[in-house]
């Protein structure tokens, strides 16, 4: 029996094998992928992102245990984490406090080296996510680095995008600073038992009013002013995040948090959004790989030599970077 046999018979030493090949490339993982992806298309994938510190791994944690108590969901969980400048391996430190979720096998967590990439996500994540996806999993947490700006990775390949904030860590408002809160679905201020989390609030809900001009502004008094922002209809055309208080040490504000997920996931469904970004998801794959098709296709057609003898004109100046490209994408000099 195949490994993709298997682990769509529920076989879970199956599924930690295929995940190994899949993160590794390997042409049995790739193999895999092919033979899976007719049975993907159901999971709820939320991405949770942040400022690193506001204690992202406690608050997937406590979502984790809230599905499975509450809900009976199989949870996957992607913990995509720095690598070590060693060995490439991912640094499991976070993971430590996921351990009220081991031992209940309806709970799948893997950790995913980021291998260098910008956006804290390794190209492998998808395919990894896919996996998950055909084992039967419900929901796929996928947790990221939390690195700056180049989150927005998070956002094409999740469903609901999760922005976690939290006071006293210099700024209310660093989602902002590192040019994420664009993508939140749901923007959550956790550790909110601290001193500070009213002025995050107010700050988050003043940048809401700016990105959506659909918060009405009036005049009264003498004064502008403007009214507060509705709660997200499933049956309107535009969501507007909402921010959700939570102290994941504690649970509190979890079971808000969810339902909070469980109306974004009827409002896209019943919006249509739901269809459009798996569309998005799966161009963003296809346009990645066929990058990568390109660049090996390249590497095979020109001899490393001719690339060498290429580069070293640039670096003496004699042609452009553009010259060079069109030299080597030719196959020949000028």
């Amino acid at each position: 029996m195949s490994l993709s046999q298997a682990l769509l018979n529920g076989d879970r030493l199956a599924l930690a094998r295929l995940l190994t090949k899949v993160e590794n490339d390997s042409t049995e993982g790739r193999e895999a992928l092919i033979e899976l992806f007719p049975h993907t298309g159901r999971a709820h994938l939320i991405g949770v992102t942040g400022a690193p510190g506001t204690g992202k791994s406690s608050l997937v944690n406590q979502m984790a245990l809230y599905y499975r108590k509450n809900e009976d969901k199989r949870i996957a969980i992607v913990a995509v984490d720095p690598s070590s400048p060693f060995t490439g391996g991912a640094v499991l430190g976070d993971r430590v406090r996921m351990r009220d979720l081991s031992g209940d096998i309806n709970v799948f967590i893997r950790s995913m080296a980021s291998r260098g990439s910008l956006g804290g996500l390794a190209q492998a994540t998808a395919n990894v996510v896919q996996v998950f996806d055909a084992a039967g999993f419900d929901v796929v947490i996928v947790e990221t680095v939390g690195a700056g700006q180049s989150e927005v990775d998070v956002a094409r390949l999740a469903h609901t995008t999760l922005v976690v904030e939290a006071p006293g860590l210099g700024d209310d408002i660093q989602a902002i600073k590192a040019g994420i809160l664009e993508i939140a679905d749901i923007l959550v201020i956790n550790k909110a038992d601290r001193p500070g989390v009213e002025n995050a609030e107010k700050a988050l809900k003043s940048m809401l009013e700016l990105a959506h001009p659909t918060a009405r502004v009036f005049k009264h008094h003498g004064t502008y002013m403007s009214a507060s922002l509705p709660e997200p209809d499933a049956n309107s055309n535009m969501w507007i995040p909402p921010i959700q208080k939570t102290v994941s040490t504690e649970g509190q504000g979890i079971a808000e948090l969810i339902r909070s997920i469980a109306r974004h996931a009827e409002y896209l469904r019943l919006s249509g959004g739901w269809a459009l970004r798996e569309r998005t998801r799966l161009e963003v794959e296809i346009e990645a790989l066929i990058r990568e098709g390109l660049m090996n296709r390249f590497r095979e057609e020109v001899p490393a030599e001719r690339y060498e003898e290429i580069l070293d004109q640039v670096l003496t100046r004699n042609i452009s970077p553009w010259e060079a490209v069109r030299q080597l994408m030719n196959g020949r000099s000028q």
